[in-house]
């Protein structure tokens, strides 16, 4: 398959947000090649992106989710986004906007991969999650259709998720909480794809129905799964400290956060993606986290 798109692309900047460097094993890049293992409506599939010299981006899946990633690439790579309306209120936003003419907020067109990963990152560091994730992957999950990397896996679905027994959560790090929630959304997964075609503040507050599903887990994946652009992770460790510190020069709270970002409603997300996309990053002082093995206890 073969899609030109319409407008200036970034693959890059687009598919950001669903890579976790060596930790994504659904997710990876080899090659010049973009891999994508996902759970779909037809059941596993793995998509492979490249984006040729002409500006053409070609694709192959494979997998009995082979057609639902064709026909979902021209949206995973932001051709349903829409930024009528957005005004850079900063000179840093606008001036990101300006470098970053290809960024676009992509959607996988799909909940539970996301909701996985999302859930497993809550109160804990990137790297505790992305052990976990890894190891979820590797143990429940099955090998991803296709030529792709050795590496590649297609994430554990919902029945595979409501089958791993207490001790396997132990050896892979997953605290009770953390288990729990995701046991929870496991039962009503179907439902909870549900928000994808809600989209907005309806479909983040059917996610958050699932207790232990709250508003930073929410807005991760509402952002992934529909290209939220207005899915603000407030609770999140470092987002406030980098927009703080980018465009006030100085660190905020969640409070702070809400109240700067509030004239790029219903945008806000976006906002904070331009700053990411153009290299704006958390200072690096303070103390380090702890981390926690949850193996160990």
């Amino acid at each position: 398959m073969l899609w030109r798109p319409p407008f200036t692309l970034d693959p890059g900047s687009v598919l950001g947000p669903l890579s976790r460097g060596r930790g994504s094993l659904n997710f990876q890049r080899d090659r010049g090649v973009w891999w994508l293992a996902a759970n779909t409506p037809a059941g596993p599939g793995t998509l492979a992106l490249l984006h040729r010299p002409d500006g053409d981006i070609e694709a192959e899946a494979w997998g009995d989710g082979a057609g639902f990633l064709l026909d979902g690439v021209p949206a995973l790579l932001g051709a349903d986004d829409d930024d009528t309306g957005f005004v850079a209120h900063h000179g840093v936003v606008a001036e990101a906007r300006r470098r970053c003419p290809g960024l676009r907020l992509g959607a996988t067109g799909r909940v539970w991969d996301s909701l996985v990963l999302a859930v497993l990152e809550q109160k804990v560091t990137s790297k505790e999650a992305l052990r976990s994730w890894s190891e979820l992957c590797r143990w429940f999950g099955t090998r991803a259709p296709g030529p792709g990397p050795d590496r590649l896996r297609v994430p554990p679905g919902p029945v595979a998720i409501r089958s791993i027994v207490d001790w396997n959560w132990h050896r892979v790090g997953v605290d009770l909480k953390r288990r729990t929630t995701l046991i929870n959304a496991a039962r009503v997964a179907p439902r909870l794809e549900e928000a994808v075609a809600l989209r907005g503040t309806a479909g983040r507050a059917l996610l958050r129905k699932v207790p232990g599903i709250g508003v930073w887990t929410a807005s991760e994946i509402a952002q992934r799964a529909w290209g939220d652009p207005d899915a603000v992770s407030f609770g999140d460790y470092n987002i406030p400290s980098m927009v703080g510190h980018t465009l006030l020069g100085r660190k905020i709270d969640d409070e702070g956060l809400a109240e700067l970002l509030e004239p790029y409603a219903p945008q806000r997300q976006r906002a904070i993606r331009y700053l990411e996309a153009s290299g704006a990053r958390k200072p690096r002082f303070g103390p380090r986290i702890e981390l926690r093995d949850y193996r160990a206890m």
